[in-house]
């Protein structure tokens, strides 16, 4: 195997761990590429590495923490519901695959870790999501293993707590996200009403600069209310189109404006045959690494 097939490799397992950690998709790629670049450095001065994956796991974890402990306080200060970059995944993968994908790539789950410090984040997730051993996920932290073993346990305690299991078969899934989304598109409000359940919840993040919930509205009738008015508002502008897609391992869409811009991703949560919370990114710079965003204030103002 040549380098670069070794790196390309090691790509998608190290791009696993540091989206995870930090809920960017630009902000991963920079950790991944960063890693990768040390590995070759390590490389071309002769060094002989027993375990390339170990090594930029360790390289990417601690830069995930790194950018973190940095970003704390503008975090802090976040706009609204704070929100993952959404990333689109494949709906092929095998069902074993695509169960542990939506587990821990889930928005309700993303947004759970964010709750945590970074270490914890660290320790929980090379241990539970990425099998690692407590010895070596204390190396990669960089503390003691008894350390590494309460910062991982903390951190279980806390996403058992709030962490939700989206139950529901792959046919449930998609004949729940058709009806939604075409029933969305149509404006029916009717069938909306069948598919939600009564305390839905919706979720919105505009992070102050796209128009969103200023925070999560609960129950059906308010649900149905907020995207009755939503879908008036798109209509002042032409309309809107869904492209159905698998965002974080859950069902999805990327709405697009009448020129093709993308306005939002949005995904639904599924459990006991309903559609249990609606979770939407406005918010413009979580959205541009999936192609042209749309001036959604533009268009509003635009249209009077």
């Amino acid at each position: 195997m040549t380098e670069g097939e070794l790196l390309e490799e090691l790509r998608p397992a190290a791009f696993a761990v540091a989206y995870r950690m930090l809920g960017s998709v630009a902000e991963a790629e920079d950790m991944v590429q960063e890693a990768l670049l040390r590995f070759h450095q390590e490389l071309d001065r002769g060094e002989q590495i027993a375990s390339p994956r170990a090594f930029v796991t360790t390289v990417v974890t601690r830069l995930s923490i790194d950018q973190l402990r940095s970003a704390r306080a503008r975090r802090e200060l976040y706009v609204g519901e704070w929100m993952p970059e959404p990333l689109v995944t494949d709906p092929r993968e095998n069902p074993a695959e695509r169960a542990e994908t939506a587990d821990s790539l889930s928005f309700a789950f993303l947004v759970l870790l964010e709750q945590l410090t970074p270490e914890q984040r660290a320790a929980f997730l090379l241990h539970d999501v990425f099998d690692y051993p407590h010895s070596q996920v204390a190396e990669i932290v960089g503390t003691s293993e008894d350390n590494a073993r309460q910062l991982a346990s903390r951190a279980r305690r806390h996403m058992q707590e709030g962490r939700p299991r989206f139950e529901a078969t792959s046919e449930e899934r998609e004949r729940l996200a058709a009806s939604f989304f075409a029933a969305a598109e149509a404006g029916d409000m009717e069938r909306l009403e069948a598919v939600l359940a009564s305390d839905v919840e919706l979720h919105g993040d505009g992070g102050g600069k796209a128009p969103a919930l200023a925070q999560m509205l609960r129950g059906r009738a308010r649900a149905l209310r907020t995207l009755r008015a939503w879908w008036k508002l798109a209509d002042r502008f032409g309309g809107v189109r869904f492209e159905r897609t698998d965002l974080n391992g859950q069902p999805g869409a990327l709405v697009r404006d009448p020129a093709g811009r993308l306005i939002n991703a949005m995904v639904l949560d599924i459990a006991g045959g309903e559609i249990v919370a609606v979770r939407s990114v406005v918010n413009p710079d979580k959205l541009g690494h999936l192609g042209p965003v749309a001036d959604l204030r533009g268009l509003i103002d635009q249209r009077g």
